[in-house]
């Protein structure tokens, strides 16, 4: 099982809208999420930074599923404007943060 985290920020004002928007997620959304085999995915916020946290047993698949999939196309493009995204161009994914210490 492979643990991913990313950040992003909220654009200041949109803190509320980005909230509603996870709170009423689409249902197809998180049906994407789950076929490209994305589990256990959290999203914590402090001010306008975003912390996300998901689990994937195969990353390359996570990413290609994602990138193809029109229902998480629909829902980058509805999110953009409340967010800054850097992509990793190597990967066309958001850039993932190297772990540091675990403990289990």
């Amino acid at each position: 099982m492979g643990q991913y985290a990313w950040v992003m920020e909220v654009r200041p004002g949109y803190e509320d809208e980005y909230k509603k928007r996870h709170d009423e997620i689409w249902p197809e959304m998180l049906d994407a999420l789950k076929k490209a085999g994305i589990r256990n995915y959290s999203i914590f916020r402090h001010g306008l930074t975003l912390f996300g946290y998901f689990e994937t047993d195969d990353l390359e698949k996570t990413v290609s599923a994602l990138a193809t999939d029109p229902v998480n196309a629909r829902w980058g493009q509805s999110m953009a404007p409340l967010m800054k995204i850097e992509i990793d161009q190597r990967t066309g994914f958001p850039f993932l943060l190297p772990r540091q210490w675990r403990m289990d």
